[in-house]
């Protein structure tokens, strides 16, 4: 006998957050409180948490449709993964709520990240801004002792952004720092190849979808070609079966392809993204969709379960001012799990 409880939250971003969707001051999620007769003295907590305007399953009777399928789980006592393709923020929430339930503790997976011995390389993200605000946050994150930054690019002037990433390889040589760039799509097809180019010169480790998804033939022309490693994101959003993940995969043949649980299929779809990828010898990373600390931490120890020395995109958990208690910390550019909680 399962009982799940829907938890609608709100969380506040500590300073506007600029994206490819505009910017974030809030952010709503549900959590799910799952209880069974077989452990009764746990619960199970699992986010949901779709991104407004850019997950598939960021509809309009959102909470209506979690509490039906809700409620249809908590009725059969099991969910399938082939039936929540669609819903993947709906999956991960479930997936990650049943396993915290079994394991009986926030570490999810037995790995040496969950007993606090290691932790996961993360890169150091520098949000979309102005000139300014840019600069000041990549000289934090270098004096902070990351080794890898990831810039988003494509909301103020291409020379001013450039500008920039010259003068992080003034100070820092490519083998010092890894410099990834995400132009969530901002560049066209026309000029693509041009800026592509230029960035090249830089000693950049890769560029995330450098044109808007939904443009294949373009994409594959480009990763074809280009001096510069591309990566895939929102191209994967809504590609939800197995057949038309190999299909973009096959096509495309991007160097890279960046996993979010939350929009990418939940944790069975990127254990299949993961798996597609390696047969096609396509490199990959996992990275957070500004999830509070309930799903950051839940994507943190399956990642863990992986050994991939790339660094990953988990550095989220600082963001809200309302964000929930967890044993998470980041030490200079890793991500660690403290086991005295």
């Amino acid at each position: 006998m399962y009982d799940i409880k829907i938890h609608p939250h709100k969380l506040y971003f500590k300073q506007p957050a600029g994206t490819s969707r505009g910017i974030y001051v809030t952010r709503d999620v549900w959590y799910l409180h799952l209880t069974s007769d077989m452990y009764p003295d746990r619960i199970g907590i699992g986010e949901c948490a779709p991104l407004p305007k850019l997950s598939c399953d960021d509809i309009p009777d959102y909470e209506s449709v979690l509490s039906r399928i809700c409620n249809r789980v908590a009725a059969e006592g099991t969910f399938s993964v082939e039936e929540l393709r669609e819903y993947p923020s709906i999956l991960f929430g479930l997936e990650t709520a049943f396993r915290h339930l079994e394991a009986g503790s926030f570490a999810l997976w037995n790995t040496p990240f969950s007993h606090g011995e290691v932790g996961i390389p993360i890169n150091g993200l520098i949000w979309m801004g102005d000139y300014k605000k840019m600069l000041e946050q990549i000289e934090m994150k270098m004096q902070t002792g990351f080794r890898c930054i990831k810039l988003k690019i494509g909301a103020i002037n291409f020379e001013e952004e450039l500008t920039l990433l010259r003068f992080i390889r003034s100070h820092f040589s490519a083998k010092e720092i890894e410099l990834r760039v995400d132009a969530n799509g901002a560049f066209s097809p026309v000029d693509a190849m041009d800026k592509l180019s230029r960035l090249a010169e830089l000693d950049l480790h890769s560029i995330e979808q450098p044109i808007r998804a939904g443009q294949w033939e373009e994409m594959a022309r480009l990763t074809e070609v280009s001096p510069l490693p591309i990566a895939l994101d929102e191209e994967l959003i809504g590609i939800n079966t197995s057949e038309n993940k190999r299909r973009l995969l096959e096509q495309i043949r991007p160097q890279y392809i960046i996993l979010k649980p939350s929009l990418h299929g939940g944790i069975a779809g990127g254990d299949e993204w993961i798996r597609l990828a390696e047969e096609l010898t396509i490199g990959w990373w996992i990275t957070s969709a500004l999830e509070s600390n309930i799903g950051l931490n839940a994507i943190a120890h399956w990642c863990a379960t992986f050994n991939n020395p790339l660094p990953q995109g988990l550095g989220t958990g600082a963001l809200f001012t309302n964000n929930i208690e967890m044993p998470l910390e980041v030490r200079k550019d890793c991500l660690w799990y403290s086991v005295t909680h």
